[in-house]
């Protein structure tokens, strides 16, 4: 298949960016992959990243696979949020990771790092344990990470799914066909995982600790509520550019809590 016909064949189905798309399809079928299946699958809806089995982030290429939730540029606030609070040494949790591109972004950023993930879902974990080659554990929120990292956490990076339950079927085709639905469902107001990490965070966070997660606008007011009421001080960034909001949420020190 020729870079024309793929172009051709992408235009067709509705691919905006199909020379560019084409470009990608043909760099990774350089590395052995037949470039008329990739574009097969592309055409029958499956996200680029998936297809070419990686996607650029935030400085750093993350390896996918099929079925795994794949990581949005606005993401990268939590990225250079999170990077601008941690030092060599610090312990990062990644939760819900997926495919773990976000701590592997903030370690590309701050080496020296002790990272660990965590994610629900087998296919994701695997991802996730190619991306970041050690401490990637399976389980649901805080029950997968090991007793030892309790109250000890520096930041913490919870990337959970936000998505309001009523909202899922307006989400492109690529994501609800594509994406796990436990990457993407937050419940009936988006913010049914957010509450759950906000009611652990204050047990696991050390003193000064961040959580940082990705809200929407209309979701600002609640998801500050909500870690106020679970003993956080609460704060918003937002990210124009990006199209990006996130929460930032902290574990207060008490007085005889040393820096």
């Amino acid at each position: 298949m020729t870079r024309e016909q793929a172009i051709s064949r992408l235009r067709a189905a509705g691919c905006v960016f199909a020379e560019d798309e084409a470009d990608v399809l043909i760099e990774a079928a350089s590395a052995g992959a037949p470039l008329a299946a990739m574009v097969r699958r592309r055409v029958a809806g499956e996200p680029l990243e998936q297809v070419v089995g990686y996607a650029d982030f935030a400085g750093v290429r993350v390896r996918l696979r099929p079925g795994v939730f794949v990581p949005r540029v606005r993401s990268e606030l939590l990225v250079r949020l999170g990077a601008a609070e941690v030092h060599p040494g610090a312990l990062v949790v990644d939760l819900c990771c997926g495919s773990g591109a976000l701590g592997l972004a903030v370690r590309h950023r701050v080496p020296g790092i002790v990272l660990h993930a965590s994610d629900v879902d087998p296919a994701a974990v695997a991802c996730a344990r190619e991306n970041l080659a050690g401490n990637v554990h399976r389980g649901d929120l805080f029950q997968a990470l090991p007793a030892t990292l309790r109250g000890r956490i520096d930041l913490l990076l919870a990337n959970v799914p936000y998505v309001a339950t009523g909202h899922l079927p307006f989400l492109p085709a690529e994501a609800r066909d594509h994406e796990p639905r436990t990457a993407l469902d937050g419940g009936d107001d988006g913010l049914a995982v957010f509450r759950a990490v906000a009611a652990g965070a204050g047990e696991w966070l050390a003193p000064g600790g961040l959580l940082i997660s990705e809200i929407t606008e209309a979701q600002t007011g609640i998801a500050s509520a909500i870690a106020d009421g679970n003993g956080l001080t609460a704060a918003v960034a937002t990210d124009d550019d990006l199209d990006a909001r996130a929460i930032l949420a902290r574990r207060p020190r008490q007085p005889d809590e040393n820096p």
